[in-house]
């Protein structure tokens, strides 16, 4: 079957590409807040209309643009996963890859995150995934297969689950200046591998 995206697809892509370069020079030279949607759709030399058509706010620009580096940095990465004896520690390589790029891109963060979560909680969104969410819901499925994680519970549900506990690792991080976000998602994975329980009841 050809997967190869048609000439229109391809020329939206483009466009939308073009967008989103053009609207991060403008953020990282006078910062996110200050920047308008006129004055990226002036800077991408196309249309207001044009804009809002593929971004009706600046927060998707952010997405496209989070999503189209981890698409970029995908196989690369992939290799590195494939190295590792263990499904978990696969896992937590990728919560440090997160962590390390996160950290890099801070100050863009809030927005993203609020935008994300505001796309998942309302009724009916399709929401964009990142190709993180992709990788995370493999690897759950493998630790499923390797005993690692519980098999009586429906691998859709684990990542579900396991989603809102790493968003929620990165709004503590964003919350907590002395807070590093590598030790939170390891706190966090810990948390969902081993449970909160102490075992026996008293």
């Amino acid at each position: 079957m050809d997967t190869t995206p048609g000439r229109r697809e391809r020329k939206r892509r483009q466009t939308a590409d073009l967008l989103v370069d053009a609207a991060f020079e403008l953020f990282e030279a006078h910062g996110y807040e200050a920047v308008t949607m006129e004055q990226i759709a002036v800077a991408a030399d196309v249309a207001k209309g044009t804009l809002y058509n593929h971004f009706p706010v600046k927060e998707a620009l952010l997405r496209h643009y989070f999503h189209r580096q981890f698409a970029e940095q995908g196989p690369e990465l992939q290799e590195k996963l494939r190295r590792q004896p263990d499904t978990i520690k696969r896992i937590a390589l990728l919560l440090t890859h997160a962590a390390a790029w996160a950290e890099q891109h801070r100050a863009y963060m809030p927005h993203y995150l609020q935008y994300r979560l505001g796309n998942t909680i309302r009724a009916g969104a399709e929401e964009e995934r990142s190709g993180t969410d992709i990788v995370f819901a493999h690897l759950i499925a493998d630790a499923q297969q390797a005993d690692r994680l519980r098999k009586d519970v429906d691998t859709a549900q684990l990542v579900h689950y396991f989603r809102y506990l790493y968003l929620a690792a990165f709004t503590r991080w964003l919350q907590g200046p002395d807070i590093k976000l590598a030790d939170e998602l390891a706190a966090m994975l810990d948390l969902f591998v081993a449970g909160a329980g102490k075992g026996e009841a008293a």
